[in-house]
């Protein structure tokens, strides 16, 4: 038997939560001296104060615990429940990651608002390239919406390039056109050379553009929303008008570390 305060460091707790959880009756001393009350736990009771310490660690309420822990649910049923949990603490810690990357990248830009130059805008005329590509829709342009459909349709358009045998030509396009009720169109593709055909992906044309606004961006793509306001500036300022479509041109990407990566932003301009 030992006493409480030998039994919280076994345990890796503290005196104060086994009294509590002695209290709501999660966790019972095995003795308690009639007199003096001092409590007293078997080296048994350290497998429940494990489940109960993991499930509540887990995100898991008292309650809840006390419900699963009393349904008696055997090692592999517990081992089941916790690895399904992890995952959902793991999904929504990058989404919590994601969301961070989002606020710092928006608050750099509201840091830089008129201090961002233009100067390195250019006006090019862009070539027809061939690419193999997979198409998506986003719900809409924000980059919360944006980021996991591009994600997702290159990790797809990577493994069957792999599986079709087809090879990179040139740096990755992804392309950006206007859908209905606000959504955004988005196409994912890798430059291919001529002849190359698939099944499982459409290998396509993308026209050429006689007058571009073209900037590139340095960094990670959580701030190219910087390159976004940039053009937005230089084609008001020198009396373009744009259709709202874009191209982005990957120059260099993964896995180099983000802040060598390079992406050349593309927006058709008309109308000066």
């Amino acid at each position: 038997m030992f006493n409480i305060g030998e039994f919280a460091r076994m345990g890796r707790v503290s005196v104060r939560m086994l009294r509590h959880y002695d209290a709501i009756g999660l966790l019972r001393p095995a003795r308690v001296d009639p007199f003096s009350g001092y409590r007293s736990y078997e080296a048994a009771q350290l497998k429940r104060l494990n489940r109960l310490v993991a499930l509540k660690d887990l995100g898991f309420s008292l309650e809840q615990v006390g419900a699963v822990l009393d349904e008696k649910v055997d090692t592999s049923e517990l081992r089941g429940m916790l690895r399904l949990r992890q995952a959902q603490l793991a999904e929504q810690l990058a989404a919590d990651t994601d969301r961070l990357g989002r606020v710092e990248a928006r608050l750099r830009m509201i840091e830089r608002e008129g201090t961002m130059s233009t100067n390195n805008v250019t006006v090019e005329s862009v070539e027809p390239v061939l690419v193999a590509r997979l198409s998506g829709v986003a719900k809409s342009n924000d980059s919360a919406d944006v980021g996991p459909v591009v994600q997702g349709l290159y990790g797809e358009l990577t493994g069957v390039l792999q599986s079709e045998g087809i090879q990179m030509a040139g740096p990755a396009i992804a392309t950006y056109e206007p859908a209905p009720d606000g959504a955004l169109a988005v196409g994912a593709g890798i430059t291919v050379g001529p002849g190359v055909s698939g099944d499982a992906v459409e290998v396509i044309e993308l026209p050429a553009i006689d007058q571009a606004a073209v900037y590139v961006h340095h960094g990670a793509m959580a701030t190219i929303g910087e390159a976004y306001q940039i053009l937005a500036t230089w084609i008001e300022d020198n009396g373009y008008r744009t259709d709202g479509t874009a191209r982005e041109v990957y120059l260099v990407g993964h896995p180099d570390p983000e802040e060598t990566w390079q992406t050349a932003l593309q927006m058709p301009i008309s109308g000066n």
